[in-house]
């Protein structure tokens, strides 16, 4: 048994149109109650969610109701390899939709890393045991400070998209 470890930077694949949630949770039924929440929150949202077991039989567990969203989130587990994460990808909704249910309404979830469709790395240590996500680099770092043009526009996005009046 060593101590070493390493770190490495997992690209998550976020389809065109898509948003994705990565997260931590602790028990098997989390694949079943994730898929509750989102079908609940959000009737028309296509999705796929994959969960990572960390212990029994070690499989990636999978629910949804759009095929490739499932091959998606399995894809990205997969990829991130660490034990008790979950992936969700979604159309046709926003996690704003049902993130807050997730938080408050999903015992076993323990932290949600993430919930976007900006580009994906997430920074995973690697052990003999296994992986484990130590973080998440979530679209790019800023380049300035908005202006007021820039304000008017996000305002004018925000009410685009109902978020407010």
């Amino acid at each position: 048994m060593s101590d070493r470890t390493t770190i490495e930077a997992v690209r998550l694949e976020i389809p065109n149109g898509a948003n994705v949630v990565l997260g931590h949770a602790h028990f098997i039924k989390t694949v079943e109650d994730l898929y509750e929440i989102v079908a609940g929150s959000v009737p028309q949202a296509k999705f796929g969610v994959a969960f990572s077991e960390a212990s029994g039989p070690c499989l990636v567990r999978l629910e949804g109701n759009d095929r490739e969203l499932v091959e998606v989130a399995r894809k990205n587990i997969e990829a991130v390899a660490a034990g008790h994460t979950f992936c969700i990808v979604v159309r046709d909704a926003y996690p704003i939709n049902f993130l807050n249910a997730i938080k408050s309404s999903c015992a076993e979830v323990c932290t949600v890393h993430c919930a976007t469709a900006n580009p994906v790395q997430v920074i995973v240590a690697r052990t003999d045991q296994g992986g484990g996500v130590i973080g998440v680099v979530d679209g790019s770092s800023p380049k300035g400070a908005e202006t007021e043009t820039h304000r008017v526009e996000r305002k004018a996005l925000l009410r685009k998209f109902g978020y407010k009046l």
